[in-house]
């Protein structure tokens, strides 16, 4: 059996031993004040990859620091396995870290790079390249072996780095945004390298990024923070289309959801949420879902409401599947159109009326304009007299610059929040 409580055998595909990572209303405060990380409770279960996302600043690295033994923490608990770590150093805790800026050892070859760890831990030399020949075959880059750092381009190098981490055979991977440092073709390739090799090896894995493109692709559950507080823990496609906040809407998806204020009425035995001309009715399934989590749409009749669609329900109504719903249309006249070549993105003004929390929507599409990868929301923003809003429409669709056109909203796909807390209705 290998040290360090792994028995991972990457030739026969055995997975060794993992662990449950265990965070119990875990704060970390620097000075006297500044609150980095809140309260923060998290159960990762064994084998489970679970990526912590959100903008610069919002403490996922400072979380995955502690869980590391790299940060105190000022209070709560921290257990890898059954056994509380708050007080054990890094060495350890039994997690490898693999870091933004590779951290190699630039004298050292690639083979030395990798078994370095295992050298210190006094293993059989027959057992280190054992090891660091498995790990490398399964990155592919073994014929790289007797290279140095220098004579690799920057996805060999972090290759090298996920390398040095699986040859410990360790109880849980930790990644600090690995890929950040490549180029964005690089950086699609990388992650889906490091999602086959989770699958393929299995070990527990928390890996943080500010894109929220890497976390929908790799994770089994996404934790979404903001300022220091875990806002939302989902699988990615249940915090697709069903977020607990307006931060977490506007954070996930590309382009980011649009906002705006509506007013909830009472229409025969169901509801209709207006804005200006346009008439959007709330699904009977979705009066439903809201209120089978307790949240009750009469409450908010005669009120108002932030609704929220995202520009991919957003049609032009000639391909629209469900054109003949008139009362969910829109007519815009565009003011900048981007070909993506599968499909265009319209940005248009939608006249802006004087409503109470006009303020609240501009300062909401502020917060979630940061990051990457579709954190940036660019339909934030809007002229004085309108709200910028995007819809993501075919391709074929004739929609041009300065020219009216009919846009169909997809009615079964709004959300509707509360303006004062920012809490999803449905």
């Amino acid at each position: 059996m290998p040290e360090a409580g792994g028995s991972v055998s990457f030739g026969e595909e055995e997975v060794g031993e993992m662990a449950e990572v265990t965070l119990e209303n875990v704060t970390k405060v620097y000075g006297e004040d500044v609150v980095a990380v809140r309260d923060m409770n998290l159960d990762i279960p064994d084998g489970e990859f679970v990526v912590f996302v959100g903008p610069s600043g919002c403490g996922k690295s400072t979380a995955l620091r502690m869980i590391a033994g790299l940060e105190d923490i000022s209070s709560g608990k921290i257990f890898i396995g059954d056994e509380l770590v708050n007080d054990k150093p890094p060495r350890e805790r039994d997690i490898a870290m693999v870091f933004q800026n590779y951290a190699l050892y630039p004298h050292m070859n690639v083979r030395e790079n990798m078994g370095f760890a295992l050298k210190l831990r006094k293993m059989p030399k027959d057992e280190i390249n054992r090891r660091v020949e498995e790990a490398a075959r399964i990155l592919g880059i073994e014929r790289f072996l007797d290279r140095k750092p220098k004579a690799l381009s920057g996805g060999q190098r972090q290759r090298v780095a996920l390398g040095r981490a699986i040859v410990r055979e360790p109880k849980a991977f930790l990644m600090d945004e690995p890929l950040s440092n490549l180029d964005a073709k690089l950086r699609v390739q990388m992650r889906t390298e490091i999602a086959k090799l989770h699958n393929r090896i299995g070990t527990t894995t928390i890996y943080v990024t500010h894109d929220q493109t890497e976390a929908m692709t790799m994770a089994d559950r996404i934790v979404v923070l903001k300022d220091g507080v875990v806002q939302q823990i989902a699988p990615p496609q249940e915090m697709y289309d069903h977020p607990e906040n307006i931060f977490v809407a506007g954070f996930i998806g590309s382009p980011a959801m649009n906002f705006i204020m509506a007013r909830l009425e009472r229409e025969d035995s169901g509801f209709v949420a207006t804005f200006g001309r346009t008439r959007v009715p709330i699904h009977e399934e979705a009066v439903r879902f809201a209120r089978e989590r307790g949240r009750e749409l009469e409450a908010y009749a005669g009120k108002e409401v932030v609704l929220g669609i995202r520009p991919e329900h957003i049609e032009d109504a000639r391909f629209a599947e469900e054109a003949g719903a008139r009362e969910s249309t829109i007519e815009v006249e565009p003011q900048v159109i981007e070909s993506m070549g599968s499909e265009k993105y319209v940005y248009f003004d939608v006249p802006r009326e004087q409503h109470a929390h006009t303020r609240t929507i501009d300062e909401m599409e502020a917060e979630v304009g940061t990051g990457d990868g579709g954190a940036e929301s660019e339909a934030a923003g809007g002229g004085e007299s309108g709200e910028l809003m995007v819809a993501r429409v075919s391709a074929e669709s004739d929609a041009r610059e300065g020219h009216k056109v009919l846009l169909v909203i997809d009615s079964s796909k709004v959300h509707l929040f509360d303006p004062e807390t920012e809490k999803a209705i449905l």
